[in-house]
This record gives structure tokens, C-alpha cells and sequence, in this order.
């Protein structure tokens, strides 16, 4: 009897025990893989929130930068990590359209717990000053009229700014020359030279060549008008109709995480992007704060899958190996 008793202590110790281990989470530092480089917008906004989380909770949330192979070499090192928290991942929304393009060894949707949408980014087009249009329409009128004289400068394969593009041409019914750099700084610079007429791509990344004059906005692909540029038409506006693509920033985590992990980092998420000190220093790079819980983001993500794999087929953009 004394041996029954002995072994149910200690039991209820050990059920106490992991309720207490659990109840504080984190009792360790946390590392969070940034599958970009530093400086980007993805790392601002990993390092804001990794401040704010390691104030809130006790812990240091150290950010690891782990960027190359599309941004996926980060993501397989989280999805194989022990699903307790404790490695996290900051990725764009390249994270789900990364994997409709070439094989990746992991599935987003599978693999992965949803955590919190930091944000979403506006989309806009841009062409050089020098080309005699002052709108989108106008601008498609002349490549309809001269499609050997103009071209698209594109961030990458499978980038948003692509992907726009590709379904700006194809609602349009015209097609120019689509130009892929590796990265915004070579088109961009292309771009404000003249050796390419077009570009679409985060506000953030075109925002001073607008102010400055160097290069022309003829659209944003949000539902209102962005802020920063008041004058500047939506796409619907511009006669697409149900237009909007944003890009976006996120927080996951590998498959199977605690609920009520998730819960906590969730909970001091949302509160970070209402936090001034956090959302003004994301809002400077051009990220509308959100903060969703869990299972909104999950849903979002999930829509953005179809969307995105919707365009990719239409626009028949060939899957890589």
C-alpha cells in the first residue's frame, strides 16, 4: 500500500513538474532563424519582435540569419528541430510560393505550426520617368502599341513582384519582355537607367526613387491607397477589378508545438504590434503591423497557397527541380 502511495507522489510530482515547465515557458533562450540575410525588412522585423518577446518573457530570443537557396536552407533546419518552441522561424511570404517552384524538403503546410502574421507589405508598380505615361493604363496602351520597346525588371522567379506582373499582363491582354535579376538592387538600378521600363515591388524597396523622382508610380496592388503615397491609384482603381497582393512576414514554428506555447508567444505578439517603439520602427520600412492569432494566420497562409498557385499555373511559370 505504502509502495501505491509512493508511486502516485511521485506521479503527481511529475505531472506538477511538467505543468510548472510548461506554465513557464520559456525557461531557456530561444532561437529564431531569419532565412534572409541581415538589414532586410525580414530581419528588422525578426529583431524588433525578438526584443520585445525577450523583454516580455525573460529569455533571450537570439536571431540566427540563415539565408541562401531561396530562403529555404533556415526553414529545413526549423522543421527538423524539436517541436517545443524553442527554434522558431521569421520567413516572407517567398516561403509558401518557394516550394510551387522547386523541390524543397518540406512542406509548408504540413511541417510547419503557424504562429503569428507580423505584417503585410504593399505592392507597387513603378516605370522610368522618361516613358510618356502618367498611369498604368497609359503605360499598357504604349506596350500594347510597341511591346518590342519595353520590359519588365523582375526581383526573381517566383517573387510577388513576378507574380504581378504576370497576372497584371495576362488581365491586361498584353505581353513585353520579363527580365529576372537576382535581387531588387540590380533591376532597380536597371530600372532608374532606363535599360528596363518597369518594375513592381514591396513600397519599402521603391519608396525613395518615388520621392526623389528617379523612377514613377502608376499603381499600388492594395485595396485602399497606401498611405505614404496618397496619389498614387489601387489596381482597382485602375481598372482590375478584386486586384490585391501584399507581401508579407512571418512567424512559425516545426509541426506539433504546444498549444499553449504557441498561446504565449502568440498573446506577446499581438502585443508587440501595438506596441509605438515596435510598429514604428516596422512601419518605417513599410510594414503594416497585424499580429494575427494562430489560427487566422493558418488561414491566411493557406489562401495565400491557392492564390498564389493559381497565378503560377496561369501564368504558366515552369517548376524547377
Amino acid at each position: 500500500m505504502l509502495r501505491i502511495l509512493g508511486l502516485a507522489m511521485a506521479a503527481a510530482a511529475c505531472c506538477a513538474a511538467a505543468s510548472a515547465s510548461a506554465e513557464q515557458y520559456p525557461s531557456r533562450s530561444v532561437r529564431v532563424v531569419v532565412a534572409a540575410p541581415p538589414g532586410g525588412l525580414t530581419d528588422i522585423v525578426a529583431r524588433s519582435v525578438a526584443q520585445f518577446l525577450h523583454e516580455k518573457l525573460g529569455q533571450p530570443f537570439v536571431v540566427e540569419n540563415i539565408a541562401g537557396a531561396s530562403n529555404t536552407l533556415g526553414a529545413v533546419q526549423v522543421s527538423r528541430s524539436a517541436p517545443d518552441g524553442y527554434t522558431l522561424l521569421v520567413n516572407p511570404s517567398l516561403f509558401v510560393i518557394t516550394p510551387m517552384l522547386m523541390n524543397t524538403p518540406y512542406d509548408v503546410v504540413k511541417d510547419f505550426t503557424p504562429i503569428s502574421n507580423f505584417g503585410t507589405v504593399p505592392i507597387a508598380i513603378g516605370i522610368n520617368p522618361a516613358i510618356p505615361a502618367k498611369t498604368l493604363r497609359e503605360f499598357i496602351a504604349l506596350a500594347k502599341a510597341q511591346p518590342d520597346k519595353f520590359t519588365w525588371g523582375a526581383e526573381g522567379v517566383g517573387s510577388v513582384g513576378h507574380l504581378t506582373m504576370e497576372r497584371i499582363q495576362r488581365e491586361a491582354d498584353f505581353k513585353i519582355l520579363l527580365v529576372h535579376y537576382k535581387g531588387t538592387s540590380p533591376a532597380l538600378l536597371d530600372l532608374i537607367a532606363g535599360r528596363v521600363s518597369a518594375m513592381v515591388s514591396p513600397v519599402p524597396n521603391l519608396i525613395e526613387q518615388f520621392r526623389g523622382g528617379t523612377v514613377h508610380p502608376v499603381g499600388v496592388a492594395t485595396k485602399t491607397r497606401v498611405s505614404a503615397l496618397p496619389s498614387v491609384p489601387t489596381l482597382e482603381e485602375s481598372g482590375f477589378p478584386d486586384f490585391e497582393i501584399n507581401s508579407w512576414y512571418g512567424l512559425w514554428g516545426p509541426a506539433g508545438m504546444p498549444k499553449d506555447v504557441v498561446a504565449t508567444l502568440n498573446g506577446v505578439i499581438a502585443e508587440a504590434m501595438k506596441t509605438p517603439r515596435v510598429t514604428d520602427r516596422v512601419a518605417a520600412q513599410g510594414l503594416v503591423p497585424v499580429g494575427s492569432s494562430s489560427a487566422d494566420f493558418a488561414a491566411f497562409q493557406n489562401a495565400e497557397i491557392i492564390k498564389f498557385s493559381k497565378m503560377i499555373k496561369e501564368a504558366n511559370i515552369k517548376i524547377g527541380n
